[in-house]
């Protein structure tokens, strides 16, 4: 005699191609959308600006005696415009660096959200002497 319960059959298991009372997702056009806040997309261009400046100087931004950038982002229907605030190495040429830290930024925080980005606007706050410049003064 056998004392064990009759086995059942697992039903609705991936794979089964039977249903588990539940509807079958909807295609992944209709599921909806990832909302990024803006907040989120600015620490992201933050990021990017301090990538930017990395870049450029060749060093980290804090050993040029350079401040955190500050930025800006408004978000609408996909897409994103950033305001972008920061300090400059000094000498630089001023437009062609803002050009490459614009585009930097674009490409970085595109890639990293999906999002669109409608415009950036950078404002340079300030040029920081080099560290040469400064001991070289005569006051």
């Amino acid at each position: 005699m056998n004392t064990q319960p009759p086995s059942r059959p697992r039903r609705g298991g991936p794979g089964s191609g039977e249903s588990t009372g539940t509807s079958p997702l909807p295609s992944p056009a209709r599921r909806g959308a990832t909302l990024i806040p803006d907040k989120v997309v600015a620490r992201i261009a933050v990021r990017a600006a301090h990538e930017a400046l990395t870049r450029q100087g060749d060093e980290p931004p804090q050993r040029l005696g350079l401040g955190t950038p500050r930025t800006t982002a408004t978000l609408h229907d996909g897409s994103v415009r950033l305001g972008v605030s920061l300090e400059l190495p000094y000498p630089v040429d001023i437009a062609r660096a803002g050009g490459e830290i614009r585009h930097y930024i674009a490409e970085r925080v595109s890639h990293l959200t999906g999002l669109r980005i409608d415009g950036i606007t950078v404002s340079v706050q300030r040029l920081v002497a080099g560290r040469s410049l400064r001991r070289g003064r005569v006051e």
